[in-house]
């Protein structure tokens, strides 16, 4: 958050200097990334609380939710930028003092590039989507950086100032981009879309691996996403002859078994008879 703090400041006194359309709107990226920033932190803190009465699975979704509040910041902003940067392609522009912004440019993608990896790495450890989404923001902030830079070193060459407004609605398209993409993401979860095949498979196999254990059958396998954790629940049947204590036992195990294969997941496991088992869905015990 200071660093975003620091080029933000570093931008608009960059972008009132050299009068680039371009910069200031980088600018208002950057105060983006910032607000982004904090949605995240907060979101992060409140998503590791443990369930209460109120919240009886948790406040996983809060991250997912941070996410959507980013996107939508996201589309905002490029459209503050699109406008700014249409009207100063009717109206005209001036730019000079252009050293000093492509200085300013080049500092904003080097701080950005070692930020965004230490928060890339942060995230698939705790597989936080809030932090997926903020170092995305952060990627696209130095993409778009860099497309400035390009921008000013070409308007410096060749003397063309309407180039400064093309790159910023240039700038507007790529950030529009990642706002989809992260409200996509992100509306998956709160829709409670199903995991991905690859998973489901994994907990069926873990499933079936259990056949040996008294394990006759299975269906009803829903899963579903919060934040870093998973909710997998499934009716389970076992064979006749099993007792309430063995299958109860058994359960446990299946369900620390899914857990381990997959992280953070949270199992929960309706027992049923053998004649529950439906056509297809047998579990041979050998």
């Amino acid at each position: 958050m200071a660093s975003n703090s620091g080029l933000i400041l570093l931008k608009v006194v960059a972008g009132t200097i050299t009068g680039s359309v371009a910069l200031l709107t980088e600018a208002v990226h950057s105060s983006i990334d910032l607000i982004a920033s904090i949605v995240a932190f907060i979101s992060v803190r409140k998503a590791d609380e443990p369930a209460d009465a109120e919240h009886p699975y948790g406040h996983e979704k809060i991250e997912d939710l941070a996410a959507m509040i980013e996107g939508v910041l996201i589309l905002v902003g490029s459209g503050v930028i699109a406008f700014e940067a249409i009207r100063h392609l009717i109206v005209g522009s001036q730019v000079s003092h252009l050293g000093f912004g492509i200085a300013v440019v080049a500092v904003s993608i080097a701080v950005n590039f070692f930020v965004s990896r230490k928060l890339d790495r942060r995230a698939r450890e705790t597989q936080s989507v809030a932090l997926e989404a903020d170092a995305v923001h952060l990627r696209t902030d130095m993409a778009t950086s860099f497309g400035v830079l390009v921008g000013l070193t070409l308007v410096s060459i060749t003397g063309a100032d309407w180039l400064d407004p093309v790159v910023a609605l240039v700038i507007a398209g790529a950030i529009v981009r990642e706002g989809f993409k992260i409200l996509d993401r992100s509306s998956r979860v709160l829709v409670d879309e199903a995991l991905p095949a690859d998973e489901l498979d994994a907990i069926s196999a873990e499933v079936r691996s259990f056949g040996p254990q008294g394990v006759a059958g299975f269906h009803n396998l829903r899963a579903r996403r919060a934040g870093a954790r998973r909710y997998v629940d499934l009716h389970v049947q076992f064979v006749a002859g099993t007792t309430l204590e063995q299958a109860h036992e058994t359960a446990h195990r299946l369900q620390d078994a899914i857990a381990t294969r997959i992280p953070g997941a949270d199992v929960l496991i309706h027992l049923e008879p053998e004649d529950r088992v439906r056509p297809g869905t047998e579990i041979r015990a050998g």
